[in-house]
């Protein structure tokens, strides 16, 4: 008997769009990847995640940055347990908006986070151009 037919190879390399997308969210350095060896940086679709994936890992950790201070401050002020509860509060909703970046990405929806979203696409050249 003979062999059964081999799928088509994917138009971006080895992997499909939506795989390279969420597998950049999943691991960031990934998306650094995808921006710099072809044929990932063709892709518009994967391009777009990548950056988007970044864009979201650089305000996650202004976010941690900024509730640090927060935290030091309000320890200060005696308010150590309104830290306390931000923490998990903004972990939780990290995790919550990764996860959904990642289901998105999978199922080939370009879905837009505010500002990094709009950035995302206009560096991955899907914007309208003036």
């Amino acid at each position: 008997m003979g062999q059964p037919p081999k799928a088509a190879p994917s138009s971006s390399g080895g992997l499909e769009p939506n795989i390279a997308g969420l597998l950049g969210y999943l691991f960031w350095p990934l998306a650094i990847v995808w921006l710099v060896i072809d044929p990932y940086k063709q892709d518009r679709f994967i391009r777009f995640h990548a950056f988007q994936a970044l864009g979201f890992l650089v305000v996650m950790i202004a976010l941690s940055i900024g509730l640090t201070i927060l935290s030091i401050v309000l320890g200060l002020a005696g308010l150590g347990i309104v830290a306390g509860i931000l923490w998990p509060v903004l972990w939780l909703a990290i995790f919550v908006v990764w996860i959904l970046l990642m289901v998105k990405a999978y199922q080939k929806q370009m879905w837009k986070l505010p500002v990094i979203g709009n950035f995302s696409d206009k560096q991955a050249g899907l914007g309208v151009r003036a």
